[in-house]
């Protein structure tokens, strides 16, 4: 983080605080501070420049995430940075990957 996002971050950590807390009591208790904050800045504000929003804005924007729309992002991202076939060998992999042999 830069100083400047730094220092938002902290003028608005009450509020994330809060929607933390809020995560958790429904169900979601490893939702962290800084996993809302990326979610801000990376998906909520992304085609907006942070360092000129007002602290409302940013407060307002966190206060107005729901559970369902942060949820949806990391399932996203995590399918996105998965390799789903890591767990192949490299023969399994060229057998998974060949067409097959039509005889």
């Amino acid at each position: 983080m830069t100083i400047q996002f730094e220092q938002i971050f902290k003028h608005a950590l009450p509020a994330i605080q809060s929607k933390r807390d809020e995560f958790r009591l429904y169900g979601y208790p490893t939702v962290t501070n800084e996993e809302i904050w990326k979610y801000c800045i990376r998906k909520k504000w992304r085609k907006k420049n942070v360092s000129t929003m007002r602290i409302h804005e940013v407060v307002n924007g966190v206060l107005a995430l729901t559970p369902a729309e942060f949820m949806t992002y990391t399932q996203i991202e995590e399918q996105r940075d998965s390799n789903w076939f890591s767990d192949l060998n490299s023969d399994e992999l060229q057998l998974l990957l060949s067409p097959k042999n039509r005889s």
